[in-house]
């Protein structure tokens, strides 16, 4: 019995081992065609200038705010701990550190995962389960190219934007709470500011964000593009495509840091 008990769970594990290198076989199938598709005309220029104003232009909001409040917070966190150690002069230095290198990045991504990664399997599921991705196949219509590409495209380049925009209002959200509420001098603040700062911490930020775009809109397209059971599968596969977003975003930024850093 005991022999027993042990086959089988040796036999989960390898069904477990085996499902996720299928998994990952079929994501780096999917983002390979996506990609080999889309470099080949003709280009759909139309769907690259939408999905654009949907990336960028619409997730501004959203992460204008989640970068000032982050800002903020993260201003008055080194206050209370720096003034004990009479360091009050390096909070600049380091909310500017914090928000380019990790913040900035990572919040995006989160944010951009949960708002537009949702949207993009909601939409591409709906058509799935909807034929209307067999009509494109129907009338010779790659849809890879046409729904894929132009998505992985967009997000791939205007994430590293949003993350500069929200470094920017993040800085600027240390800088209001700890001039207007801490008291601390404008001109010192801003000084310290940009003494520390290097290129290097906003361009690996940067780098940051264009991974994480392309994994963002890999994983809610593949999710829903493969979608099926009907208005129930469609949710699961948001669902599934938040996650495995969120999830991976993380673990992400701790490998791009041991690489970059």
């Amino acid at each position: 019995m005991c022999f027993k008990n042990r086959r089988m769970f040796l036999v989960r594990i390898g069904g477990l081992f085996l499902a996720f290198l299928s998994a990952i076989g079929n994501v780096t199938m999917f983002s390979v065609n996506s990609i080999v598709s889309g470099i080949m005309p003709p280009y759909y220029l139309k769907q690259i200038v939408q999905q654009a104003i949907q990336i960028g232009y619409f997730s501004l909001p959203v992460v204008g705010m989640t970068a000032l409040f982050a800002g903020m917070a993260m201003t008055l966190q080194c206050f209370s701990g720096f003034s004990e150690l009479t360091a009050e002069n390096a909070i600049p230095s380091v909310v500017m550190v914090a928000m380019t290198r990790e913040l900035g990045p990572v919040l995006t991504a989160l944010m951009v995962a949960g708002r537009l990664g949702a949207s993009m399997t909601a939409e591409i599921g709906t058509m799935r389960v909807t034929e209307q991705i067999d009509a494109l196949t129907t009338l010779s219509v790659n849809s890879y190219k046409y729904l894929v590409f132009p998505r992985i495209l967009t997000g791939t380049i205007l994430l590293p934007f949003l993350v500069f925009i929200d470094d920017v209002i993040g800085i600027l959200g240390g800088y209001i709470v700890g001039v207007y509420y801490l008291n601390f001098n404008a001109a010192n603040y801003i000084h310290n500011t940009f003494a520390s700062m290097k290129m290097w911490d906003v361009g690996s930020g940067l780098i940051k964000g264009a991974v994480f775009g392309f994994w963002i809109c890999l994983m809610g397209c593949y999710h829903g593009y493969f979608s099926k059971g009907g208005a129930e599968g469609v949710g699961r596969s948001t669902t599934n495509s938040v996650v495995s977003s969120s999830i991976m975003i993380l673990l992400l930024d701790c490998v791009l840091t041991f690489v970059l850093f």
